[in-house]
């Protein structure tokens, strides 16, 4: 098999190896964490959450599995794809984390594309939400898939050749830490005009858009920007929701901003993305 389970994770609790006994993943200090019945691992301890459930409800991953599955976020997908899967050693197993993997869509492509150009791939999916990694695990058993924080993850040092962070929540300390020194940081922001169409439905006014180029992080250099746009056509009120769900807008909108989106039926929105590859500094 080509897609193989990522086995570099490390104790959330003291940074030491684990290993797997069975049912258990295990470190050398006694910690230990069942793999649940669906394949998922639960690495993030009760000390490490900020809420008693966090993350993604079950109610927003159901809807970014039904938009994305749609494949209105496909070529997203396909340029990360070739950007991940580029520059890698012929016959050797790479490892990818897609940190912050909600329901896993992303790395299922990866997986799709890796296949068809027969690379190997040691996969991990972490998202801090158990229910995005509950959906992940249904839709595919190979990757590994842990419930665990950007903030502390619990993977070896050095151990990944490529992190994802797709519209998340990056923290680059620990990015640095995980990736091989050759290893490459793809990063997935939203541009300046995304959801442009929506989000002028839904608040009174738009932000002024920051046109400086951010400077890399700290850790990292930058290696080059390519830009993904196109229109999508979202066609009826259940798609409209699911898009409003699965984006931040959902809180971040009024009542009335809410109810604006509610009464559409179809929309055009504008994808503008940012695909970043960043190197280790």
């Amino acid at each position: 098999m080509n897609i193989i389970p990522f086995q570099a994770l490390a104790c959330p609790l003291d940074g030491a190896p684990l290993r797997r006994d069975g049912a258990t993943w295990r470190c050398a200090a006694g910690h230990s964490f069942d793999i649940a019945s669906q394949g998922y691992i639960n690495l993030l301890p009760v000390q490490q959450k900020r809420s008693r459930d966090p993350g993604d409800s079950k109610e927003m991953v159901a809807a970014r599995r039904r938009f994305l599955n749609a494949g209105f976020y496909q070529p997203i997908a396909a340029a990360v794809s070739r950007a991940a899967l580029a520059d890698l050693r012929p016959g050797a197993t790479a490892s990818c984390l897609d940190a912050g993997s909600g329901e896993g869509y992303y790395l299922r492509q990866l997986a799709a594309a890796a296949t068809e150009s027969r690379q190997s791939l040691a996969v991990l999916g972490l998202d801090i939400s158990k229910w995005a990694v509950l959906s992940a695990a249904k839709q595919d058993k190979r990757p590994s898939w842990v419930v665990g924080s950007n903030a502390n993850l619990p993977v070896l040092p050095g151990s990944l050749d490529r992190v994802l962070c797709m519209f998340g929540f990056p923290v680059y300390a620990e990015f640095a830490r995980v990736l091989k020194p050759a290893g490459l940081l793809l990063q997935v922001d939203a541009g300046p005009d995304h959801l442009r169409e929506l989000r002028e439905i839904i608040y009174p006014a738009l932000k002024p858009e920051r046109s400086a180029e951010p400077r890399p992080p700290a850790g990292f250099v930058s290696l080059s920007t390519e830009s993904v746009g196109y229109s999508a056509d979202i066609v009826g009120a259940a798609q409209i929701a699911d898009l409003l769900a699965m984006t931040p807008h959902l809180y971040r909108a009024t009542a009335e901003g809410r109810a604006r989106a509610a009464a559409l039926t179809a929309l055009t929105v504008t994808v503008d993305v940012r695909l970043t590859r960043f190197g280790r500094g």
